[in-house]
């Protein structure tokens, strides 16, 4: 025998952990599964028990009976009673139904079979036969040669017809149509497609053409404006407008905004003083006509010091105060 090969679990490092957790639980599992196997054990020994000295005498025992009180009768009403009977039915029934039936078929429908088949044979194959061979047949033949005959003059004449047909609109129509297509139009539309592709080859030189021209039109026009407008305009505008304008900058803008300032600063001024003036005669008016407004008398809301105290007799506010 061949060594066994270790398995791979049991070549690879096992840990502590796993150890310490597999011998307990196989304790406590060997615990619970002996009482169980015990009981199991017992029941099977039980049962092996009954089996062989309850179970197997009791079965012997019904199986005899059960054979003395009805197969054995019944294999006897069997062999005596019902095999005769039937046998006396079977040659009863032969005797009364099969034999006379045999002779019947062979006497009498037999006999009489073969006499219809005569009867039918002449009365009916005969004549059809010679129906079918003296009329039916030769008419058919007839009727099949006049369908070929009249089918071949039918095919001849659809021929002819579409011959005709076909010769006469290749006459009208199609030599017509080829010859207008070969002298005409395959020449016209040479012609054309030459114009049509030397014309679109023009187009497009004269369209490159035409750019280039432009662009060097273009490139002129805008030297003769640069030359005759833009440049005296910037010439202008450096040499004159900038000085003049920084001139009238320094020699009027600035001093016209700074009089300004100081004319809106004295403006505000003569404003907020006519303001305050009418404000006190205003003040002087109201004064003269309704006299002076009466001022309210400042209380004395501290508490007072010293023996004089504040009663509800006496009276220490500066209104009644002497």
């Amino acid at each position: 025998m061949e060594p066994q090969k270790p398995s791979p679990r049991s070549t690879q490092p096992e840990g502590c952990l796993t150890v310490a957790i597999r011998v307990p639980l196989r304790i406590v599992v060997l615990v619970l599964v002996v009482p169980v196997r015990m009981a199991w054990d017992a029941l099977v020994a039980t049962g092996r028990l009954v089996r062989d000295a309850v179970l197997r005498p009791v079965g012997r025992a019904l199986l005899r009976a059960g054979e003395a009180l009805f197969v054995r009768p019944l294999v006897g009403l069997w062999r005596h009673v019902l095999v005769p009977v039937g046998r006396a039915l079977a040659w009863l029934g032969a005797v009364l139904v099969v034999v006379p039936a045999l002779w019947c078929h062979r006497h009498l429908l037999t006999p009489a079979r073969h006499a219809l088949a005569r009867l039918a044979r002449y009365l009916l194959v005969v004549p059809a036969r010679w129906l079918y061979d003296r009329v039916l047949a030769p008419l058919g033949r007839g009727v099949a040669r006049c369908a070929r005959g009249l089918g071949r003059l039918l095919a001849v004449i659809g021929t002819g017809i579409g011959v005709a047909l076909y010769w006469t609109l290749r006459v009208l129509l199609v030599l017509p149509a080829v010859a207008l297509w070969r002298r005409v139009l395959a020449p016209v539309g040479r012609v054309l497609a030459v114009v049509a592709r030397e014309a679109g080859d023009a187009l497009g030189h004269a369209w490159r053409i035409a750019g280039r021209i432009s662009r060097v039109v273009g490139r002129v026009l805008g030297t003769l404006f640069r030359w005759i407008f833009v440049e005296p305009l910037r010439r202008m505008y450096r040499t004159v407008l900038t000085p003049v304008g920084h001139l009238v900058r320094d020699a009027v803008l600035r001093p016209a905004a700074e009089g300004a300032r100081v004319a809106g600063r004295a403006v505000r001024e003569a404003l907020a003083g006519a303001r305050q003036t009418v404000r006190q005669a205003r003040a002087d008016v109201r004064r003269t006509l309704f006299g002076e407004p009466r001022q309210p008398a400042a209380v004395d809301r501290r508490e007072p010091h010293g023996p004089a105290t504040r009663t509800l007799g006496s009276s220490t506010t500066a209104l009644t105060k002497d």
